[in-house]
């Protein structure tokens, strides 16, 4: 990065954007032009040293603290410039970002200023594009887990992420199966992401889907699924020892992930085999 250049193009940015980044701006200052902060801090100690002169000089070890503070300031900026370059594409054109908690931006950026791994800022960004299209949607709490959560966790989540069907999360109901095994799911891994708080696992029973009616329509990435009981009411559906958490629910919704091609076939002779009072399950085409 050249002196001068920041991070963001400015350019000809929409509506909501442009609230998102002045809102941004009153929680936490200028988030623009991070050579403005070398600048600034740069001219203090130089302020601070001429002032110092006639009683004491600037010792070598106050000298270091100073360039260390100036240095580590300037790479918090850089991430935070960089997470919001990536936020900018996500938001919609009737986001809301003036309805986010100014509690919320600032604890945000508290968190995400010491992220530098690229594929980790994209998680931050799509956290921050998300809170702007729909204010409310990340807690606090989800917030603060991200911050403890390492690249090798966030990958594993993102591999079960790909087993998720929308409105259960993910159905796993063997878990050292092949199918999940080869996408490095298996039984550590999912009491690894239950103990962090991802996930609930439980392999000796399974999560149950309580039904309104004896006929449900549930999707994978797209694809619809038609399930019909065979019974008129009082029906379940089991969806096997994995459900999310609610910090799970809102962090799977920021993951990109592909489908997997063969799990949708797979989930079908896993739902027939766990659940004898289905009549019907078939792709649903409409």
């Amino acid at each position: 990065m050249g002196e001068g250049n920041s991070l963001i193009n400015l350019g000809d940015l929409s509506k909501p954007v442009t609230v998102l980044l002045e809102k941004i701006s009153d929680a936490i200052g200028i988030v623009y032009e991070p050579h403005q902060i070398k600048r600034i801090a740069k001219a203090e100690v130089e302020a601070d040293k001429i002032r110092a002169l006639g009683k004491i000089e600037v010792n070598e070890l106050e000298q270091r603290a100073l360039v260390r503070f100036v240095n580590e300031e300037t790479k918090k900026q850089i991430n935070m410039e960089e997470i919001i370059k990536e936020a900018i594409s996500g938001v919609n054109q009737n986001a809301r970002p003036e309805d986010i908690e100014d509690d919320w931006i600032s604890n945000f950026f508290e968190k995400s200023r010491l992220i530098s791994d690229k594929e980790m800022q994209l998680l931050w960004a799509n956290i921050l594009s998300g809170e702007s299209n729909k204010p409310g949607t990340f807690s606090k709490r989800t917030v603060n887990f991200m911050s403890s959560l390492d690249k090798n966790e966030a990958m594993l989540f993102k591999n079960l992420c790909s087993f998720a069907w929308e409105g259960l999360g993910p159905l796993i109901f063997e878990p050292n199966a092949e199918i999940y095994n080869k996408n490095s799911i298996d039984f550590g891994s999912l009491q690894h992401l239950d103990s962090i708080g991802l996930i609930n696992f439980n392999i000796l029973s399974d999560f149950l889907l309580k039904l309104v009616s004896n006929e449900v329509l549930i999707n994978y990435y797209g694809k619809p699924l038609y399930i019909k009981f065979n019974k008129v009411e009082d029906n379940v559906l089991k969806f096997g020892k994995v459900n999310f958490t609610q910090i799970g629910k809102e962090l799977s919704n920021i993951v990109n992930t592909d489908s997997n091609p063969d799990f949708f076939k797979y989930t079908i002779s896993q739902l027939k085999e766990n659940n004898p009072n289905i009549e019907k399950i078939e792709e649903y085409i409409n």
